[in-house]
């Protein structure tokens, strides 16, 4: 199995504001052997260096936020720290001129320019590369995370890995004859589970809190069709233990309650929900979560909201008028109140997966499976249907389905589960409310949000053709399908890039909205859109 990597972290103490405390400098974080017992996870920007990195984030020194907590310290971070409060009163202090000379930059993974002359799909090919790093050793106080593998990043300020991301990623790669990266990856990902009990959100240590859309299982369902099952028996330990964690707090719950990530509705179905197991501001992103949380001081705890927009981060919906009760206000956002149509239905598939996996393996399992994801099954069907007629989130305070049309629904065909019925009449809806011109949209909501209207995701994308085919819907598959191949075209065709994100509502417009610009790259776009031009060639229109 993959290696595992152990970061020992020096905390702060009181002693550092009288500059007397000092941390050792450690070698370089290296992926390495798997130890016996997990240890503590590194320590985050905030807790290294917390003065100097409240000062610089809440100054708004740089224009993205992220930017600074992916920046590496030089030296001790306590030395570091020290020196900026003896600093900081002195006439003509200069903070961006103080970080520039402690710390080194970690800059935007830009893309070169490639031939332009070249084709959509030898444009991709190019780019995998570009795309791909190593993070094999990574320097002392980094907040990078250290990977035994190569892997490939979704491109722009996005330098690191993301695990849902990824899956779609993979996909490209799988179609592109990089299966051997593909299967690197998934090691990746293995070793993540192995060394810090979960695949976090990224593999920076401020992202270690919480996770993102289970994904793993159906990357080693993909690559299971393509080397066999031996795949799904290779991984079934991470397996087990990504659904523990997922689960951890289950077994106490009574019914009405819910613990981190799992809850327990009133008639006993055991359903999850996002989560973040912190309530601050997220540290790459810290003044505008404080300012969030200041718009609604007078109604909400501040470590509440912080907590929202966590867990939003989590689902991979950050931001979206889905999480909001006024569709208009981000203060509003109540995400850990609400059960997400796609996390269980992700789940249902992990269920399924460790089911199939454990059939190969009798003896290696203690949880009947199979069982958990038949409940499940039922609990969304039951639960989680609009009468409306379509697949939605469940709200814990109303205790009853949300009425929000989103692009979400679409998970339950996805995954597998769910009815003909209800199948058809979710792509009844689909077609009438979330159907543009350049393909699916993410919600029939124009908020501002990056997760609203305009825009649409090439993730989104796949999962609505992949589901809809499942379930006999080709020819609304096909005219999703076929609408956003030409929006990635069209764009193309304009600027030669692939982008992290597109409007499909309005031709020629560029997707926008959210916390910072459209990224170039980019990662899932090129490997749903080879999946894309696999299945709908243009010569077959």
């Amino acid at each position: 199995m993959a290696p595992r990597h152990r970061v020992t972290a020096c905390l702060l103490t009181a002693a550092i504001a009288l500059g007397l405390a000092a941390c050792a400098t450690p070698s370089a974080q290296v992926a390495q052997a798997p130890a016996a017992a997990r240890a503590a996870a590194p320590a985050t920007p905030d807790q290294l260096y917390p003065q100097l990195f409240e000062a610089v984030q809440m100054g708004r020194v740089f224009e993205d936020q992220k930017h600074f907590v992916d920046m590496t310290v030089r030296g001790a971070p306590a030395r570091v720290e020290a020196e900026y409060l003896a600093a900081r009163g002195q006439p003509g202090f200069d903070l961006k001129a103080f970080v520039a000379a402690h710390f080194d930059e970690d800059p935007p993974l830009q893309v070169p320019k490639l031939a332009q002359d070249t084709d959509l799909r030898g444009h991709i090919d190019a780019l995998w590369p570009v795309l791909t790093r190593s993070f094999r050793q990574v320097p002392p106080y980094s907040s990078a995370l250290a990977l035994p593998e190569p892997t490939v990043v979704p491109g722009g300020r996005f330098r690191e890995v993301y695990y849902w991301d990824s899956y779609f990623t993979m996909l490209g790669l799988f179609e592109s004859g990089r299966g051997a990266l593909a299967r690197q990856m998934l090691e990746n990902f293995a070793y993540q589970v192995d060394t810090y009990g979960h695949i976090p959100n990224g593999t920076r240590s401020y992202y270690l809190s919480r996770s993102q859309p289970p994904f793993f299982a159906f990357m080693v369902s993909e690559a299971a069709a393509q080397q066999g099952d031996e795949v799904r028996r290779r991984y079934l330990p991470q397996l087990q233990a990504e659904y523990a964690y997922w689960m951890r707090g289950s077994e106490a719950l009574k019914p009405g309650q819910a613990s981190a990530r799992v809850v327990r509705l009133a008639d006993g179905s055991l359903l999850n929900r996002y989560w973040d197991d912190r309530d601050i501001p997220r540290q790459e992103a810290w003044a505008h979560d404080v300012a969030t949380a200041a718009q609604v001081r007078d109604t909400r705890p501040a470590g509440e909201v912080y907590r929202d927009l966590r867990a939003a981060a989590e689902s991979g919906w950050d931001f979206s008028s889905r999480w909001f009760d006024d569709p208009q206000q981000l203060g509003s956002i109540h995400t850990t109140q609400i059960v997400p149509v796609d996390l269980n239905s992700l789940m249902y598939h992990l269920e399924a997966t460790l089911a199939a996996a454990c059939a190969q393996q009798p003896g290696a399992c203690r949880i009947d499976y199979a069982a958990r994801a038949a409940q499940r099954q039922a609990a969304i069907e039951r639960h989680l249907w609009n009468p409306a007629g379509y697949y939605a989130d469940y709200d814990l305070r109303t205790r009853a389905p949300r009425d929000r049309v989103t692009a979400a629904m679409l998970f339950p065909l996805f995954a597998g589960l769910a009815s003909p019925e209800h199948a058809q009449r979710t792509a009844a809806t689909v077609q009438a409310q979330l159907v543009g011109p350049g393909g699916l949209v993410t919600t029939p909501v124009r908020s501002g949000q990056q997760w609203d209207a305009p825009n649409g995701w090439a993730p989104l994308q796949w999962v609505a053709v992949d589901g809809l085919r499942r379930y006999g819907q080709d020819a609304l598959a096909e005219r999703i399908g076929r609408a956003f191949l030409a929006r990635v075209s069209g764009v193309f065709d304009a600027e030669h890039k692939l982008t992290e994100k597109y409007d499909v509502l309005v031709t020629g417009q560029r997707a926008g909205g959210g916390e910072y610009p459209n990224q170039d790259g980019f990662g899932w776009t090129n490997g749903v859109t080879l999946r894309l031009l696999d299945l709908y060639p243009p010569s077959a229109r």
